[in-house]
């Protein structure tokens, strides 16, 4: 079985080489035996029939290359010669390669030279002249549906090539997809309990003589926080290694109320001052209720990282018809410098989540210094999947906020003139002389 696999190896690696010297070989059988089929010796006649078969023998080694010039030359030997099978396997080859006004002009060409040679004979003429379509046109025929069956085959082959190479690249863009969520659901778990564990671990580096009662207080936050982290992290990678829902829709823990409570009580128990006002119904579609939570926990996120000390408020109202507004907002931070290295993934996964849901985001310096993101997210009333007792629906309010409680909160989404694409407000000038450079990108 080896051996005759390495012969058919052998065979498909030489096999046009060997076709050709077949096709010689027959034509050449066939012309001895025409030469020689005469009677009282070889004459002058049966050289001549010999040597113009032995030519056009030859020319068939080049059929492949030039089959128009090779089927014109034996075309010739069987005019002046009577020499059939060089032209047939000519036409053969023709017809397999070309389908064409060449293909018609030379089996004309074949038909006549094949009838002209029978001129003079005693009714031979008016049989090759029925005879001369079947021959020639079994030739072209047996051509045609070889060359036929070749390009069918390699439209198949090509097809086939093009669905494994289009599968591959929606295999790769799957998974491109899937790193991209999991990196976006990390980031979005761990970011904000880290920048928490370091604001407290840099606590106790830069007041290192605080009585026993702050350092084991600060060491117990920083152990629940890593606690907190640590489930986040667990709950967020059993949540990915399931299938995304049937609807598409973001498999990630829905946030509540209480997550809420408790993302601005770990941010206020680092040091930041935060005050806060909900007002919100309490059927708050789940898409845009994990949205809020989100921009919330990755703007005050960016506020430890960026801005340490700064007083930050935090608003959020909406109703059914106007959209949900939420408004994160810090002052100017008292302490220059970044505690943790920015990422450059956080606004631009925001983006992509205001955006998923159909919304605007706006982020930029405000005139005092300090930093402002406002995202507006559509109310959806296509989607029947609401999340219950997500903000309290009566509105709240926080006398801790740095800013004005009753400073205007338009509930209807942010204003864009020019293009719904998010806007990135430009702050060269405003955060001239600003200690902290707290661009975008590490944000």
């Amino acid at each position: 079985m080896r051996r005759l696999r390495r012969w058919y190896a052998w065979w498909l690696r030489h096999a046009a080489r060997l076709r050709d010297v077949m096709y010689v070989g027959f034509s050449l059988m066939t012309i001895v035996l025409q030469a020689a089929s005469g009677s009282g010796g070889w004459s002058v006649k049966d050289w001549y029939v010999l040597g113009a078969g032995v030519v056009a023998s030859l020319a068939l080694l080049w059929r492949r290359r030039f089959p128009v010039t090779v089927t014109a030359v034996t075309i010739v030997a069987m005019l002046t010669a009577s020499i059939f099978v060089p032209m047939g396997l000519a036409l053969l080859t023709l017809s397999i390669r070309r389908r064409d006004l060449a293909l018609a002009i030379l089996g004309l060409a074949a038909y006549a030279a094949y009838v002209l040679n029978s001129w003079g004979g005693r009714g031979q003429i008016w049989v090759s002249v029925f005879t001369g379509p079947f021959l020639v046109g079994t030739w072209i025929a047996i051509g045609a549906y070889v060359g036929a069956r070749r390009d069918l085959m390699a439209s198949l082959r090509d097809r086939a090539e093009r669905a494994e190479a289009e599968r591959e690249l929606r295999s790769e863009q799957a998974r491109l997809g899937e790193r991209s969520r999991i990196a976006q659901e990390m980031h979005d778990v761990l970011a904000h309990k880290v920048s928490l564990i370091a604001l407290h671990a840099g606590g106790l580096e830069v007041n290192p003589t605080v009585g026993p009662d702050k350092v084991e207080g600060s060491a117990r936050l920083i152990r629940e926080t890593a606690r907190q982290a640590m489930e986040d992290l667990r709950e967020v990678l059993g949540v990915l290694r399931t299938d995304v829902s049937v609807d598409g829709a973001d498999l990630a823990p829905v946030p509540r109320a209480s997550d809420l409570e408790r993302l601005i009580a770990a941010s206020r128990d680092a040091g930041v001052t935060v005050g806060y006002e909900f007002a919100l119904p309490d059927d708050v579609p789940v898409s845009v209720g994990r949205t809020v939570y989100r921009v919330i926990q990755e703007s005050l996120t960016n506020v430890h990282k960026h801005a340490r000390g700064a007083a930050t408020d935090v608003r959020v109202s909406g109703a059914r018809g106007d959209g949900v507004t939420v408004r994160v907002t810090n002052v100017r931070p008292v302490a220059a410098g970044s505690l943790l290295p920015g990422a450059g993934a956080g606004l631009v996964g925001l983006r992509e989540r205001v955006q998923l849901v159909g919304g605007r985001i706006t982020t930029g310096p405000t005139t005092d210094g300090g930093w402002q993101v406002e995202a507006w997210l559509p109310w959806d009333t296509h989607r029947q999947d609401t999340e219950p007792s997500l903000i309290n629906p009566a509105p709240l309010h926080n006398p801790a906020s740095p800013r004005d409680a009753a400073s205007p909160h338009n509930p209807a989404p942010p204003r864009d003139t020019t293009s719904n694409r998010d806007v990135v407000v430009g702050h060269d000038s405003a955060l001239k002389g600003d200690s902290v450079d707290r661009t975008e990108g590490e944000r």
